[in-house]
């Protein structure tokens, strides 16, 4: 598949056929990696570090809020 590099603004650029989205199966973002003679764009995948950071947050947060003594000093604002 040929394409042609492009002003877009003050950047260069390449338009990418809906069919080439469609079969990479590449939707949103994406990370761009580079070497010598090569520009390879790959989905962006997220790191499991976020998820654990996500779940770790959502665990501490369940205990801190789900405890009697949070219940009565929020029972002064009713």
């Amino acid at each position: 598949m040929k394409s042609t590099i492009i002003q877009i603004g003050n950047s260069k650029g390449i338009r990418i056929p809906k069919d080439a989205l469609i079969l990479s199966g590449i939707n949103k973002d994406v990370e761009i990696k580079v070497k010598k003679g090569e520009i390879k764009i790959v989905p962006l995948k997220v790191s499991k570090d976020i998820n654990g950071f996500s779940s770790a947050s959502e665990e501490s947060f369940t205990k801190d809020w789900m405890r009697s003594e949070e219940e009565n000093a929020w029972k002064i604002y009713q």
